[in-house]
């Protein structure tokens, strides 16, 4: 030992950095508020009135919390930052609206090994960006230095939403019925789940160049730009649906890891089975290409990733056409994948073969 002084910043954690990265998100943060937003960014907690639900028979508060995941190593790996937080929030507020539920506020959580303010910068405002999608507010969250703990480049984030709605119109798959309509949207490729396969079978031993390079097999896309695409945000048009058709919409799954196989069964309820059309929707060619790379069976991949649908709507057949029409003039590209029948909870496939 020495008589040194040994500050904060010698033991590796800057707080002059943090101060200066929350300067620069500041305008990003302002640009989701929505008028509920009481106070500003700085404060130990965040505010948000819900005078609203005073009009609602009985509010109900629906929460969830999410990460991005391995994804994030792909971001680190290629420099492309600006988009996991666009993952981030929709991870949590997809969650919050297969309840019906309307996003209101988001938080999130920055663990880093060394924080570099253009980076944190860059990464919220994906974040800015996803909450502004889901129209909720970025009211708080939290930027840790993790040094000797995190490798210096190293970054994971965590997000938590929490929404609003009323008991007497929230979704439930109590309500799903045989002769009930299941309406795809389509994702917008892998979303944030299966990045560990990703990697493995796509990434690893790949050079620069080769995950930069356009490719003419993933539409013009590179491997990179392909595999950080963002998750699709789903609330805006379901949102408007649940308004606009009351009672059309039944339920609905946010297919995300464990792929349809593993997400769609928590819209039902016991007494019916969802029967799914294999092949009444496209592949995108992401996802096809990591299947085919990983040489999986349809049955694999239908339990693996979303195979391009990240949203099921259990849907009333009076109001099926509706709901689509619905769906495309908010510029979502809507499939009728399948139907209810009696059964006992599970997802059912036909036409298994012609996944692919």
């Amino acid at each position: 030992m020495t008589d040194e002084q040994i500050t904060y910043a010698k033991a590796g954690v800057d707080t002059a950095a943090g101060a200066e990265a929350v300067r620069g998100i500041k305008a990003i943060v302002h640009e989701t508020y929505r008028p509920e937003v009481v106070g500003d960014i700085g404060g130990f907690g965040g505010l948000f009135s819900i005078a609203a639900a005073k009009s609602m028979a009985d509010p109900l508060l629906v929460s969830g919390t999410d990460g991005v995941g391995t994804k994030l190593k792909l971001a680190q790996m290629t420099g492309l930052h600006s988009t996991v937080g666009i993952d981030l929030v929709a991870m949590c507020v997809n969650d919050v609206l297969a309840t019906g539920a309307e996003p209101l506020f988001f938080l999130d959580y920055i663990a880093i090994g060394k924080l570099e303010p253009a980076l944190v910068q860059s990464i919220v405002e994906g974040i800015g960006v996803g909450c502004q999608l889901a129209g909720c507010s970025l009211i708080g969250g939290e930027m840790a230095e993790h040094p000797g703990v995190m490798d210096p480049d190293d970054y994971d984030l965590s997000g938590f939403c929490v929404g609003l709605v009323d008991r007497a119109v929230m979704l439930d798959p109590i309500h799903v019925q045989p002769g009930d309509v299941l309406i795809g949207l389509a994702s917008s490729g892998l979303h944030s789940n299966g990045y560990s396969l990703v990697r493995k079978v796509c990434v690893e031993g790949k050079s620069d160049q080769e995950l930069h390079e356009k490719r003419d097999d993933l539409g013009g896309q590179s491997l990179a730009e392909a595999l950080l695409t963002p998750t699709k945000i789903y609330v805006k048009p379901v949102l408007k649906a649940l308004r606009d058709i009351p009672q059309g919409i039944k339920a609905l799954a946010h297919i995300t890891g464990g792929g349809i196989s593993e997400n769609l069964d928590r819209a039902l309820n016991d007494k019916v089975d969802a029967v799914v059309n294999v092949g009444s929707w496209p592949v995108p060619p992401i996802i096809r290409h990591v299947c085919e790379k990983a040489h999986l069976s349809e049955q694999e991949a239908l339990k693996t990733f979303n195979m391009g649908i990240g949203l099921v709507l259990i849907v009333d057949p009076a109001e099926a056409e509706r709901v689509e029409a619905l769906m495309s003039e908010a510029g979502e590209s809507p499939y009728r994948i399948g139907s209810i029948t009696a059964g006992t909870g599970k997802v059912v496939y036909e036409n298994q073969s012609c996944l692919f």
